[in-house]
């Protein structure tokens, strides 16, 4: 079991006498410091999402992010009266993001206890802490890639596109085919293995096993002829996704071993784990082999587990399964007798090289 904390996500942001200095309401014109400014832009540029929960009028508390220049960098404001665990608990909901992976930032001691109580994951600084929280291990991802560099650019560009789903009237299909999906399937590169890595860290809900992947070992199986390491991205009328998916496979003459899907959560309602499944499973097909998936529970990758048992996979037995070399600690072995799968109705794929 690994030392390493668990990365922060998004770290939520108290305003008066945190963000800033001084109360809004009493001050009017309150001041930021040059050092609070640069630790907002270097998590940022590290991928790490930021958000504000404050008391205080939304219109002017926003109105003064914006003159101060820093509006742009927080996602999901919740600015009102209401408690604090409430408002943090609705970011960390609307970002699908784990208690443990959000912290919270304030100056009053009773504010971080009322949070700390309701929502015991959520890691609380004080704010005299916030020009240290850049050197701490949880805010110090392993790995920085151009996607999580625009991490904060992509979460602004699906708050778009939820809004026009919000306003759509029709079938959620009929919505997602408005979205003008392509997704992308190819071999993964050399340069796209820290964001293959980054991928098997940060993903928890959608991964198949909860292994991560160094970049050493992921470079080592690229070499290696029998394994296949792929790159799924997404891309719609909003902008890209980035890289939403990798996936792990070792060939044997009439069995491909899928040792590892994982998908970012982001993508989950365009249903991007059924197509890449119903894709790998369509080109098997063709190949006359079987599919066995590595799958090990987590507390997290439910709909995982769904998405296999959706597309087919079950415990059956095959000699196939009884061939592979025996399976790590509480990996289920999920087979499924490959056969023609339709294109997907709800995007365009493009494949490169597979």
């Amino acid at each position: 079991m690994s030392d390493a904390p668990v990365i922060v996500k998004c770290l939520v942001w108290d305003l008066d006498n945190t963000l800033w200095n001084g109360t809004l309401l009493e001050d009017g014109q309150v001041l930021l410091d040059d050092g609070i400014r640069a630790v907002v832009t270097e998590l940022d540029s590290r991928g790490i999402l930021q958000s504000v929960c404050s008391r205080n009028d939304h219109d002017q508390a926003w109105a003064r992010l914006e003159q101060l220049g820093i509006a742009e960098y927080f996602v999901l404001p919740e600015i009102g009266w209401g408690p604090k665990s409430k408002a943090v608990e609705r970011i960390a909901q609307r970002l699908n993001f784990a208690h443990r992976t959000i912290a919270f930032i304030d100056d009053q001691p009773a504010e971080r206890a009322e949070v700390t109580y309701h929502l015991p994951d959520v890691r609380c600084y004080p704010a005299d802490a916030a020009r240290t929280l850049p050197g701490l291990a949880e805010f110090s991802p392993a790995v920085s890639t151009v996607d999580s560099r625009r991490r904060r650019a992509m979460y602004q560009a699906a708050a778009r596109r939820d809004a026009e789903r919000d306003a759509f009237e029709g079938p959620d299909e009929d919505f997602l085919r408005s979205l003008e999906l392509v997704m992308g399937i190819g071999r993964a590169t050399l340069e796209d293995l820290t964001r293959v890595e980054e991928l098997t860290l940060r993903t928890s809900q959608m991964n198949a096993t909860g292994v991560h992947y160094s970049h050493d070992t992921l470079r080592a199986l690229m070499a290696d002829p029998a394994h296949e390491v792929l790159v799924t991205t997404l891309t719609d009328r909003f902008g890209p996704h980035g890289a939403v998916g990798v996936i792990l496979l070792e060939k044997h003459p009439d069995l491909w071993h899928l040792k590892l899907l994982a998908t970012s959560c982001r993508v989950v309602s365009f249903g991007a784990g059924s197509v890449i499944l119903n894709w790998l499973v369509d080109r098997a097909s063709a190949a006359g082999a079987h599919v066995v998936a590595d799958f090990r529970r987590t507390d997290r990758n439910r709909m995982m587990e769904v998405a296999y048992r959706f597309a087919g996979f079950e415990e059956s037995p095959c000699s196939c399964v009884e061939a592979l070399d025996g399976a790590g600690p509480d990996v289920e072995r999920l087979h499924l007798v490959a056969d023609p799968r339709p294109a997907p109705t709800t995007m365009r794929l493009e494949t490169s090289g597979v």
